[in-house]
């Protein structure tokens, strides 16, 4: 009855919440630019008495609450993105994108309102012993969000015990939980490789040193990092990406130079630290071969998001006494897809976990241009970080409940 009541209490204000996420969705400001996202943030979180920090990670917004009590010591923190994508709206919606050519391809608008919902709940409940630290994480998609709140020290002005986050997930069902404990999202790293030969005539090859074979034997190279170094059971992606080399119309012309970007992902470090020599070997030896110059740059940008085993579980019992086993995923599988959360969590323990909101069977993937989040699982997300929040930090007269 107790968990049945969390969601009742958030569907009172469904509507409400909805009509948020939707102007969300109609106004997307990309990575470091959420002012007025930020701005609807601080205000809402105001005006249920939470104490707001500003300007953390730029653009970022932190609210602080305190239960009916405050005399256990624990602080739980509920981090939410709020950053949107550079990729031109097609849906036809009544709140589509006014932004030409951002929208919330990702479902950031949707995690925004979840926490936002949730935040109003415990606002109104307080049914928990300890402090409650809301995060408003802004550009996680590949700016450094989740670093530059941790350099405004975060974690030093707000301490935690555990902190979770939520990712909305379209090859779930709709309301359904998705819980991987360990390694949950791989590193994200990504490299440029220039390679210098010998332009010239395309008649006579001879006279060069031709960047454009050099570059053929580099990716069929490349492509043999993780099927013949790695263990068949490591996981690893090495992706080149993108080749640019010459001009289309000079059909006789051999180039000077080559350039190659690509992607990198891998959920260990002693992993990823076998695909970056190799890539060095690799490199190396064809510059050698081919006698020509190969400068590889290789960065390190977001590690692997590992979830607390202990908190993982905890997530999957809270989910469990909220939805019933039948909705909860416990063992989902894991995802080569990247996230900075992962930066949060090896500063403090807890969990990021998924929201199932269905569609993938109708293409409604994350970061197309026709992604729309499902409002209608708004209310599960937000009694997800409430019933996390009561169950770590319970009254223990449990009276209000």
């Amino acid at each position: 009855m107790y968990a049945k009541n969390i969601i009742d209490s958030i569907k009172l204000f469904h509507d409400e919440l909805t009509s948020i996420r939707q102007d969300i969705h109609a106004h997307p400001e990309l990575g470091f630019e959420e002012t007025r996202t930020s701005d609807l943030v601080a205000k809402s979180l105001s005006a249920l008495g939470y104490v707001v920090h500003r300007n953390i990670g730029k653009t970022g917004v932190v609210g602080v609450l305190e239960g009916k009590r405050n005399s256990s010591g624990r602080c739980i923190g509920l981090r939410a993105d709020m950053d949107a994508l550079p990729i031109l709206e097609t849906g036809k919606l009544d709140y589509s994108s006014t932004n030409h050519g951002v929208m919330h391809a990702c479902g950031h608008d949707g995690h925004t309102t979840v926490l936002l919902g949730a935040a109003r709940y415990l606002a109104e409940t307080r049914n928990f012993d300890g402090k409650l630290v809301l995060v408003f994480q802004p550009a996680e998609e590949g700016r450094g969000g989740a670093q530059a709140m941790l350099d405004d020290g975060l974690f030093e002005r707000f301490p935690c015990d555990a902190i979770y986050g939520l990712h909305n997930w379209p090859s779930l069902p709709a309301g359904v939980i998705g819980v991987c404990p360990g390694p949950a999202m791989a590193a994200a790293d990504s490299f440029e490789i220039h390679v210098q030969g010998r332009g010239g005539h395309g008649a006579r090859p001879n006279d060069t040193n031709d960047p454009v074979v050099i570059v053929g034997q580099l990716i069929a190279a490349m492509q043999t990092i993780v099927s013949r170094n790695l263990p068949a059971l490591d996981s690893a992606v090495v992706t080149i990406a993108a080749v640019q080399a010459g001009s289309l119309p000079a059909m006789n012309v051999i180039p000077k130079d080559a350039y190659l970007t690509g992607t990198v992902r891998t959920f260990s470090r002693a992993v990823q630290e076998q695909v970056i020599r190799r890539m060095e070997e690799v490199t190396a030896g064809i510059a050698a071969a081919f006698n020509a110059n190969i400068e590889l740059k290789y960065h390190r940008l977001f590690p692997a998001t590992v979830n607390n085993l202990e908190h993982a579980a905890f997530v999957t019992s809270v989910a469990t006494e909220l939805l019933g086993a039948e909705n909860v995923v416990p063992n989902l599988a894991p995802t080569m897809g990247s996230e900075d959360f992962s930066l949060m969590l090896e500063k403090c323990p807890g969990t990021y976990f998924r929201l199932g909101q269905g569609g993938a069977e109708s293409g409604c993937l994350l970061h197309t241009a026709g992604f729309n989040f499902n409002d209608a699982v708004i209310p599960v997300g937000s009694a997800m970080f409430c019933g996390l929040v009561e169950r770590s930090m319970p009254l223990l007269d449990n009276t209000s409940r």
